[in-house]
């Protein structure tokens, strides 16, 4: 419990330091995040953050990777192997992302280069980086809900690695997609994390019934970023002095996902995930009805239903809020569903 604690400590202490000094960077370059415009069907109602420091993400992974590395100075606290690809796999879609926020401040619009190939190739990198996860750690291939054994029916080596990449791939865009309002992703994050983190430390309290590798390790992770996106809602609260960027979102829902896949708790994502399945389902029943109606109709006045919202008369803080409040509320239920199956196990 310690190390869990020294991980999330040194996590939020780090990130209001690093985004602290993000903002700084930002305002010595003069550039911030665009935002797009009427022209672009964009929130117009946002323009005045227009310039806003971003990038944030940054300075989250990286004092979430610092927490995590600095709580193994204790005995008894290995680095996995899962943990490694599950960093590696936060690396690889951050930097996509960083690239992408690099753009858009440099051509100060709010598309890069990604704009309509991003979605295939972080899925088509997500499949290899899951495939490296399944034949070098020993994960369960099951289909599980609260664990491995629950169901646990057994997967291809294939079909596992497919079925894990859409969690991960879904997970890290819906993130995205919920990075509309100051605080929202980086809160609903927050409670996601703190999730894990019971999960993962439960399980290394109870090895003989969930029987993952280095649990401990994935415990310390899940604090070690819980805290940073702490640290970060210092500076992201409303109104935002900094915005996380698509380095932050993407990086946070890959950790989301990965922590998913290697807790054997995939069923559960989208209760801890909810907001975010939430935000990214808008979209996708606004695209939907637009395209069946002849492009003449929309459901929503805006997507994500963020948006829906503060058109709707919500000031942007009451929807911040309402949305925590409703995170908040499926992750102790997805929790609550995990220790009430721990309970009927160890009766048995």
């Amino acid at each position: 419990m310690i190390a869990v604690l020294i991980g999330g400590a040194i996590g939020m202490v780090a990130s209001l330091a690093g985004t602290r000094a993000m903002m700084w960077l930002f305002q010595q370059i003069g550039k911030g995040q665009p935002i797009l415009g009427a022209e672009d069907h964009g929130p117009v109602h946002h323009l005045a953050k227009q310039g806003t420091p971003t990038m944030g993400g940054i300075a989250i992974l990286g004092a979430g990777f610092l927490g995590w590395v600095v709580a193994h100075v204790r005995d008894g606290l290995p680095f996995s192997d899962q943990a490694m690809v599950i960093w590696l796999t936060v690396l690889v879609l951050a930097a996509i992302g960083f690239l992408d926020d690099f753009l858009k401040v440099r051509r100060q619009h709010n598309r890069g280069i990604f704009w309509k190939k991003k979605g295939w190739i972080t899925f088509g990198i997500t499949v290899a980086l899951l495939a490296l996860l399944a034949s070098t750690t020993g994960v369960a291939e099951t289909l599980s809900f609260t664990r491995a054994a629950s169901p646990g029916w057994d997967l291809p080596s294939w079909l596992f690695v497919l079925w894990t990449s859409l969690m991960v791939w879904s997970t890290s865009n819906a993130v995205n997609v919920t990075d509309g309002l100051d605080g929202l992703a980086a809160g609903s994050a927050l409670f996601g994390f703190l999730a894990f983190t019971i999960i993962a430390y439960w399980a290394f309290r109870n090895p003989r019934i969930y029987g993952i590798v280095n649990p401990l390790d994935l415990a310390v992770l899940a604090a070690a970023m819980a805290g940073a996106c702490g640290g970060f809602l210092w500076w992201n609260a409303a109104p935002a002095r900094i915005i996380m960027g698509d380095v932050g979102a993407l990086g946070l829902g890959a950790a989301l996902g990965m922590l998913a896949v290697t807790t054997n708790t995939h069923l559960l994502l989208p209760l801890i995930c909810a907001i975010n399945v939430f935000e990214a389902g808008s979209v996708a029943v606004q695209m939907g009805v637009f395209k069946a109606s002849g492009r003449t109709k929309r459901l929503l006045k805006m997507s994500p239903i963020h948006h829906h919202f503060e058109l709707s008369g919500w000031p942007e803080t009451t929807v911040i809020i309402r949305f925590w409040i409703v995170s908040g509320i499926c992750v102790a239920t997805a929790v609550a569903i995990f220790i009430a199956d721990f309970t009927r196990e160890i009766r048995f």
